[in-house]
């Protein structure tokens, strides 16, 4: 880690398969920010705990993320990798942290509320205390920016609430106030065949969802069944409000080839929806391919793997226990 530079970290979780989604908001950009940041990428297991699941396919999914992070461009001489239950000081520090936390600021998380609204019986403490643990990824590390997607950044906001709070009651500033980067590429890509809600890779149609991994006559076959409209003739430009599915299908066109979105509508004035979805197919055909050699090139060397989150933690933990010695010091735990 060079001192000149500033810190940066992002997470993801081991949850399954990602989405373009997940490669557009985050991956794609990761190798970018590590020349400029000292980047520390996190493996969020802990977090992924809130939902059951098989324990031996979360070891798989944390191999899995990790070789993705390589394959996207994540280098492990420039940046920190390391998977969150590795560094238990991510926990030690949750406890603290929720004492200096609010039951009602955290139930007014919008995506905590959005669990509620769905009905869901027996909602475990976890969904609710996930932005205070959120909050112990991000303070551990005397984070400078913090690189989310917009439906992140709610809880960045608490974060920063309840880091002004602990540095405020002892009159000494323990924990850096971080800055929010906000990724919007990912958060702009929508669902297939519901283009008004956001791709989801837990979305139990998974049609609506193109993940990386995925073969890609899968994906062509998506593209070609994705919503449009009934306009005639056809016409391919943007405008969210009144054609939803194509404005989606031109963003994330737009994602894949660095073309904007005027270029495209120009590009496409003459074609058909099928001749416009054949190109988008090839575009995203190009990326994913090249994207899933890399995946399975370093997928195949769990040792290798195995040794990157080994080296990670451990100097993951160089910045972690520093943060929660002084908690502790002024705490009185020490």
């Amino acid at each position: 880690m060079e001192k000149n530079k500033s810190i940066l970290l992002s997470a993801i979780q081991p949850t399954g398969c990602l989405t373009i989604g997940n490669y557009l908001g985050a991956l794609s950009q990761w190798n970018k920010v590590q020349k400029e940041y000292n980047s520390i990428y996190c493996i969020a297991d802990l977090h992924s705990v809130t939902v059951q699941h098989n324990n031996k396919d979360l070891r798989k999914n944390i191999f899995d993320t990790l070789a993705l992070y390589l394959a996207c461009g994540v280098d492990p001489k420039k940046s920190i990798i390391f998977v969150q239950s590795h560094v238990y000081e991510h926990t030690q520090l949750n406890w603290i942290l929720n004492c200096y936390s609010y039951f009602g600021e955290l139930t007014r998380m919008t995506q905590f509320k959005s669990k509620l609204i769905d009905g869901r019986k027996n909602i475990n403490i976890g969904l609710l205390n996930y932005p205070v643990l959120m909050a112990s990824d991000i303070l551990l590390y005397q984070t400078n920016h913090v690189l989310v997607g917009i439906d992140q950044k709610q809880h960045v906001e608490l974060v920063i609430n309840i880091a002004n709070r602990f540095n405020n009651f002892y009159k000494s500033k323990i924990f850096t106030i971080p800055a929010i980067l906000l990724s919007q590429q990912g958060s702009k890509i929508m669902s297939l065949l519901e283009p008004t809600k956001k791709m989801s890779k837990s979305n139990i149609n998974k049609k609506n969802t193109i993940f990386l991994l995925e073969e890609i006559n899968s994906i062509r076959k998506k593209i070609k069944m994705a919503v449009t409209d009934s306009e005639e003739p056809a016409r391919i430009y943007y405008n969210f409000e009144k054609k939803p599915g194509i404005s989606n299908l031109l963003t994330i066109f737009s994602c894949f080839t660095g073309k904007t979105i005027a270029e495209l509508e120009n590009e496409f004035s003459k074609n058909s929806y099928l001749e416009f979805k054949e190109a988008l197919s090839d575009a995203l055909s190009t990326v994913i391919c090249r994207l899933q050699r890399s995946y399975f090139e370093y997928r195949e060397d769990e040792s290798y793997l195995t040794r990157i989150i080994v080296n990670g933690a451990s100097q993951a933990r160089e910045y972690a226990k520093k943060t929660l010695e002084t908690v502790y010091y002024v705490l009185g735990l020490r």
